[in-house]
């Protein structure tokens, strides 16, 4: 693994860290006020680049099962700006800063996403709850349907703090 690709997966890891303890707010994406787990992960992405990359247009809270037939907007919107990881989900074991995306069912698109420790767990938001780290079991495996790195190339901001690369 490059020395880069460790620093952006530390630093994504790092920025969803602060995150941790923020309430589920359905779209919201404000660290320490409200978010769902896609505000998680752009709340990360601006952390490591600033603006996001495309305005996110609204969606409901089961917007994945009312997908046109054969679409993944989740997927699709990671793959335009993640990049994916080879032979993934099957053969993976995830990195700290890897994105995570899931199905909770298979005839259904990705509906939701985290971000790997590396270690076994993820950092995660989740209706009723606030922003958690939690292990990546057995269940969440078998519902995994995608894996995506941060590109390497970002603005070298973590949290409040700022370094070179």
């Amino acid at each position: 693994m490059s020395a880069m690709r460790r620093d952006v997966g530390a630093a994504a890891l790092g920025e969803a860290r602060l995150w941790l303890g923020t309430p589920y707010r359905h779209q919201a994406s404000l660290r320490g006020v409200g978010c769902d787990c896609l505000g998680l992960l752009r709340g990360v992405w601006r952390g490591l680049y600033g603006a996001e990359p495309e305005a996110v247009p609204p969606y409901s809270a089961t917007w994945a099962e009312s997908a046109a037939p054969g679409a993944d907007p989740l997927a699709a919107a990671a793959a335009r700006h993640l990049v994916p990881v080879p032979d993934a989900p099957a053969a993976c074991a995830p990195r700290a800063g890897d994105v995570l995306l899931f199905a909770f069912r298979r005839h259904l698109p990705a509906r939701h996403c985290a971000i790997a420790t590396g270690d076994g767990a993820m950092i995660h938001a989740h209706d009723g709850a606030v922003v958690a780290e939690v292990a990546l079991t057995a269940w969440w495996r078998r519902h995994l349907t995608g894996v995506f790195r941060f590109p390497e190339a970002f603005s070298g901001r973590c949290g409040d703090a700022e370094f070179d690369l």
